[in-house]
């Protein structure tokens, strides 16, 4: 009987072995398994599998998503507030705190004494142009008034001496001065509510009153805000509760 170990002169399927140091099954040198089994670098997932940065879900998968506007098209913000129109009373006039649009002569005057020192509230353009016009008038026959009753006055009482010097005589008629005190009393009437038409012109534009104090600096400034055109955002500057 031989005491050869039946082992000896088996080998495996690498050429070792199976008892050779004492150890069966022994993986290949470094414990590495073969090439294609290998586990991916960190343990990470293949390609395509891996979550985004952050592990915030992909692009549309979001829960809860709420509807977006298409690209290039912007957002716009909240449109301008509405006013409500202007109410009318039973003979279809507007009440005193807002603006009479297309107003007559009369009215404009009637209304712009009633409206003497209010500076709330609007005034429509033929508001305006009524006064205006209205002024001038007084002004004409005043001021006029009293600078023709000189100028007549002048020519009737004055002689010419044998030197060509003209000379007048006598005094100029008392009723020439009181035309011209009536026209200081009409401007210093007219004061206030003059400036106070104006606040509102401005305010119908929806301006702010103050704007109006540049005519006093640049007279033509006063026509051009005469016509501008009415803005309903104005009705921001009009007091309904104060009648």
């Amino acid at each position: 009987m031989s005491n050869t170990d039946p082992t000896q002169g088996q080998q495996g399927p690498s050429g070792q072995r199976p008892g050779h140091g004492g150890q069966q099954g022994q993986p290949q040198y470094g414990g590495q398994p073969p090439y294609g089994n290998q586990p991916q670098y960190g343990g990470q997932p293949p390609y395509g599998n891996q979550p985004q940065y952050g592990g915030q879900p992909q692009y549309g998968g979001q829960q809860g998503q709420q509807s977006q506007q298409p690209y290039g098209q912007p957002q716009y913000a909240q449109p301008y507030p509405t006013f409500p129109p202007i109410p009318t009373g039973p003979d279809g006039k507007p009440p005193l705190w807002a603006p009479h649009y297309g107003i007559g002569f009369l009215g404009a005057i009637k209304r712009f004494f009633t409206k003497y020192a209010r500076f709330d509230g609007r005034a429509s353009r033929s508001e305006f142009w009524w006064w205006l016009l209205a002024n001038a008038i007084v002004t004409v026959v005043l001021y006029g008034g009293f600078i023709a009753a000189l100028i007549t006055w002048s020519v009737a009482n004055s002689t010419t001496d044998q030197y060509g010097y003209s000379h007048t005589t006598g005094a100029p008629p008392f009723w020439a001065f009181g035309l011209l005190f009536l026209w200081g009393i009409w401007g210093l009437g007219t004061i206030v509510p003059s400036l106070a038409l104006g606040w509102r012109r401005v305010h119908d534009a929806n301006l702010a009153g103050p704007f109006w104090l540049i005519s006093f600096a640049a007279g033509f400034a006063g026509i051009v805000f005469g016509c501008l055109e009415p803005n309903p955002a104005g009705a921001q500057y009009d007091r309904p509760d104060q009648r």
